[in-house]
């Protein structure tokens, strides 16, 4: 997973502005909406053993084990618009998504293929 400046950036403000003790967020997936698994994200006082850990630009990323396989390749961002704002994921795993945004169809990453597009 590697985060865009964006999310670089909301991730410091996050850790700044929490009143508790806040090292980083934690990503992971769970079931739910129509299509089938939704991101989730949580403020990480204390990383979780297991874990996988991702440090950009001096931010802490933790991945859920079970989510790693489904968030490999991953971009994850920060977007704002008039309407909304919040993180988003650019996920090659991604097969589909409901029309309400909810929710995504996932699959585990193909880790053939990232190993041959590694030895190119």
């Amino acid at each position: 997973m590697t985060l865009t400046e964006n999310a670089v950036e909301r991730i410091n403000e996050i850790i700044e502005d929490s009143e508790r003790p806040v090292t980083g967020v934690r990503v992971g997936v769970r079931n739910a909406g129509c299509a089938g698994m939704a991101y989730t994200l949580d403020y990480v006082a204390e990383p979780v053993a297991g874990d996988d850990h991702v440090e950009q630009d001096g931010v802490h990323v933790y991945v859920e084990p079970k989510a790693t396989m489904f968030l490999l390749g991953t971009i994850m961002d920060f977007e704002q618009s008039k309407m909304s704002s919040g993180f988003t994921f650019k996920n090659p795993n991604q097969t589909g998504a409901c029309g309400c945004g909810e929710s995504v169809q996932l699959k585990p990453a193909d880790l053939k293929a990232i190993a041959e597009a590694r030895a190119v």
